[in-house]
């Protein structure tokens, strides 16, 4: 199964939403609260090509985007992929 990362904070609906796919698909995932670990924000700048915004997510190093993004490349049937899982 594929490495997960979320860059997100704590009450943050967007970054709920996207956590909440995840878990549906059985996915473990590596939370970072840029809050709780505020170095891990000039990390996830860094690596989002300059994103400040949360969630920002990764899989296998490759970044995804935000919530929308995670949604949107579920819905065009590439995230299971990407995930390495089995579609439904």
């Amino acid at each position: 199964m594929a490495r997960v990362e979320v860059y997100s904070t704590l009450f943050c609906p967007y970054c709920a939403r996207a956590k909440s796919l995840l878990a549906r698909k059985g996915v473990d995932f590596i939370n970072i609260d840029i809050i709780e670990d505020t170095a891990r924000r000039a990390e996830m700048v860094e690596r989002s090509g300059g994103r400040q915004t949360v969630p920002q997510i990764f899989i296998d190093g490759e970044h995804i985007g935000g919530s929308d993004d995670l949604y949107a490349l579920d819905r065009a049937g590439g995230l299971d992929a990407k995930l390495g899982i089995a579609g439904p």
